[in-house]
């Protein structure tokens, strides 16, 4: 009975000790969470209103030497850019992100993934890790960026994709990643990034963009292209970003809250086995005292 009381204390023990490295790790997260929110909130309209500005001009502009990065082809070589963390302990962010990843794979490029034509370039260390492990044709190139976030490192990726797009080593390149809603919920999204998508809605389309261009337009859609492409690659990791603290947070929190429970039920086996060691203890004093009197 000792040995069993002393067992439980010991648990107890642990699952308090786990609880405060939870704890922790939740009020870490919430701090990061406030700075890569307010990031991501702040780039987000910017973002989002150059990428709408170059698919309309890509949409009503005639061809030409300068669209080279919106030129559609016969897709034969693949690139998926798949953006998780470095870092676990996040719940179940890094492996939707993966599944988002192989489940684009198998609806879209599954002829060209047996031919070896799919690339994956990883931005943070889990991804890499566990598509590498699972077969994948991956990268590591890019996979340290969370280790100092800032836009020139972000860029570089962008930049290289565009270059290699233009060479013609990929048909279409594609980023996979999480977009930030709340703390508490990610959307999981399979984006465009080459070549430069065009406007989808027809109402939309036939509706002529009025630019202006100053100076040739040639040499502005030249310049603008990679500086929107760079800043979409960008807002896609600042995204992730925020998704990862978000879910870190959300996990560990409802770690504590497993704890708690977990620590009720541990204390309730605990008394009981005490009051059960008690009473045997008495049951065992009025034995030997009534064996004394007889």
């Amino acid at each position: 009975m000792a040995g069993q009381l002393k067992e439980v204390r010991n648990r107890i023990k642990s699952v308090q000790s786990t609880q405060q490295i939870t704890k922790a790790m939740k009020m870490v997260s919430a701090a990061k969470l406030r700075r890569a929110q307010d990031a991501i909130v702040q780039m987000r309209p910017y973002a989002q209103k150059l990428q709408e500005m170059l698919s309309n001009i890509v949409s009503n502009i005639e061809g030409g030497a300068s669209l080279k990065l919106a030129e559609e082809r016969v897709i034969e070589k693949v690139l998926l850019i798949v953006i998780t963390s470095d870092r676990g302990l996040a719940g179940a962010y890094n492996a939707n992100v993966i599944k988002a990843a192989k489940q684009s794979i198998a609806d879209k490029y599954e002829a060209q993934f047996k031919k070896g034509n799919v690339t994956i370039w990883n931005i943070g260390k889990k991804g890499y890790e566990a598509l590498s492990k699972a077969g994948y044709k991956t990268d590591a190139t890019h996979k340290d960026i969370f280790l100092h976030l800032t836009f020139e490192n972000v860029q570089t990726a962008a930049q290289a994709a565009m270059k290699a797009f233009e060479n013609n080593e990929f048909d279409a390149v594609e980023i996979v990643y999480s977009q930030f809603k709340n703390a508490a919920t990610q959307s999981f999204v399979v984006e465009q990034f080459l070549p430069i998508p065009k406007v989808e809605n027809k109402a939309e389309k036939n509706i002529k963009a009025d630019f202006i261009f100053q100076p040739a337009k040639e040499i502005l859609i030249a310049e603008l292209m990679p500086k929107i492409l760079n800043t979409q690659l960008f807002k896609a990791v600042l995204d992730a970003h925020a998704s990862e603290h978000g879910a870190r947070m959300t996990a560990m929190d409802k770690a504590s809250e497993n704890a708690n429970e977990l620590l009720k039920t541990l204390k309730i086996s605990y008394n009981r086995a005490r009051q059960a060691a008690i009473t045997t203890e008495l049951t065992e004093i009025v034995s030997g005292a009534a064996a004394l009197q007889g």
